[in-house]
């Protein structure tokens, strides 16, 4: 058989992401912060996007609105209208008007309290009110202003500067010495001193370099520091493991001076840093509310509040094609029409989807909503997506960073997916999280003289409840929970009896 080059027709179906259908997946994943960030900047970038606020559609209302909020400042200030103003009274002392009335500016007609009101009836354009409100000091500020006064020469300024921008956010110094020295080409005698000379600053703890300097600043500062207790200092670890007939042979002293060194220890802060701002906070806000229904089911409601909602504005599109004759300008148009549909579509399809996972996780969730944790079911992505025909990938991007919330509470959708453990009765499987909840409330019950290990809490749930799961695997739960294990355990509250 010769070879030889031929062209061949051939029909064969394949799919294709189109950028779109890409962005489109993408948005499935944003939690609204992100979300909404988005949208920002689309409807900065395209000119025939709007978004769809509530009052949009009576815009009579608002400018009247304005209008009576003008007259009504006119009223209230022409009454006034024989006293001197605020400008004539300041130029009589030769100064300006905020030395002499301090809150002049935002008491005036035309000042900014009446800007943001008109601002926010003419269509939420005032600025956020959080922009008003004082911020809370930072410890690296609080910090700055003592080492200014403390410190003389510009470069121990500076070096402190360097140990201040260190801390981390409990207040330990997160740098060596020998490191800062080689980064600010100075010796380490320099750093030394200044860091003397600065861990007497408040709070008091601050720029210690492990935790046991960190108490050993407090108690000096309290004027409890000996000998003994410095001894105890450098054993923590036996404290923490509660190893308290070793610490007492360490430190040759009885069990009521123990006790006593122990108290003075618990009433230290161990992390002096966390009075302070560290950084703005950010509020978990719910993405789909769950209540109960009137016909003993549950109603699933989305949150307007986080989902934004665009127009497309095809007026301004009539318009401005009828005007167009540049090729590019047409182009243009046509580009920003398809993607301000696309996007008003996508986040229509984005919503329904949430709400569509929502209500399987709540159908299949309903004993946890009724009953607590203990009845929280094993559900894998898989289930999910097969009950309402969608993709496992699918499942996961709608999941992630969205929130529900329950009578029970507020909880990540990624929370009711948990792995299967099996019954040793052959009825149905138990869910991990249940699993590790009833571990927890053995372990609270606990008393010194019953502590239980890990075989004795394994052996409980097959016979109590049925749950056949190993030793290692309550190991594990356990210490997920930070749990420690049952000779510490024994050892706290043995310890907690004898102090108490």
């Amino acid at each position: 058989m010769a070879l030889s080059p031929r062209l061949e027709v051939r029909q064969a179906q394949s799919l294709s992401l189109t950028p779109q259908l890409m962005q489109s997946i993408r948005l499935l994943q944003l939690g609204h912060l992100e979300l909404n960030g988005f949208v920002e900047a689309e409807l900065l970038r395209n000119p025939l996007l709007e978004r769809d606020e509530a009052g949009d559609d009576a815009p009579g209302e608002a400018q009247a609105a304005v209008e009576t909020l003008d007259a009504s400042f006119s009223d209230t200030f022409s009454q006034s209208s024989q006293l001197p103003s605020a400008e004539a009274i300041a130029d009589g002392y030769d100064t300006s008007v905020e030395n002499v009335f301090p809150e002049q500016p935002a008491a005036e007609p035309g000042g900014p309290l009446r800007d943001i009101g008109i601002k926010a009836l003419q269509g939420g354009e005032a600025p956020d009110l959080d922009q008003y409100v004082a911020s809370g000091e930072t410890l690296s500020d609080h910090l700055e202003a003592q080492t200014n006064l403390l410190l003389k020469t510009q470069s121990d300024r500076l070096i402190a500067r360097y140990l201040t921008d260190n801390l981390d956010e409990n207040g330990y110094l997160a740098v060596p010495l020998d490191q800062g020295a080689a980064q600010l080409g100075c010796e380490i005698e320099d750093i030394e001193a200044v860091l003397l000379a600065v861990q007497g600053c408040d709070p008091v703890g601050v720029y210690a370099r492990d935790l046991a300097e960190c108490l050993a600043m407090q108690l000096r500062e309290r004027d409890r520091l000996d000998p003994v207790m410095q001894r105890l200092l450098q054993h923590l670890d036996l404290l923490a493991a509660h190893d308290l007939a070793g610490l007492m042979r360490l430190l040759a002293c009885d069990r009521e001076d123990l006790a006593e060194m122990i108290a003075e220890i618990r009433a230290l802060d161990p992390r002096p840093a966390r009075a302070y701002e560290t950084g703005p906070l950010e509020a978990v806000v719910p993405d789909v509310f769950v209540r109960p229904g009137s016909d003993g089911g549950w109603q699933l409601e989305l949150n307007t509040e986080v989902l934004p909602r665009v127009l497309v504005n095809r007026v301004y599109y009539a318009s401005v094609s009828k005007r167009t004759r540049d090729r590019s300008e047409k182009a243009f148009l046509t580009d920003c029409l398809q993607t301000a549909n696309w996007l008003a579509k996508s986040l229509d399809q984005r919503a329904q989807t949430i709400l569509k996972v929502a209500t399987e996780i709540v159908r299949q969730q309903d004993a946890f909503l009724v009953n607590g944790v203990a009845h929280l079911r094993p559900m894998t992505l898989r289930m999910v997506a097969e009950a309402i025909d969608m993709h496992e990938s699918t499942v996961s991007r709608v999941t992630a960073n969205k929130y529900l919330m329950t009578p029970r509470g507020l909880f990540e959708m990624k929370y009711f997916f948990t792995t299967a453990i099996a019954s040793s009765a052959g009825g149905s499987d138990h869910s991990a999280e249940a699993v590790r909840h009833r571990i927890r409330e053995l372990i609270e019950a606990e008393t010194a003289k019953s502590v239980l290990s890990d075989d004795t809490i394994a052996e409980m749930l097959k016979r109590e409840q049925g749950i056949d799961v190993a030793r290692r695997t309550v190991a594990k739960y356990r210490e997920g929970m930070n749990i420690p294990s049952s000779v510490v355990r024994r050892r706290q509250k043995k310890s907690l009896e004898a102090i108490a």
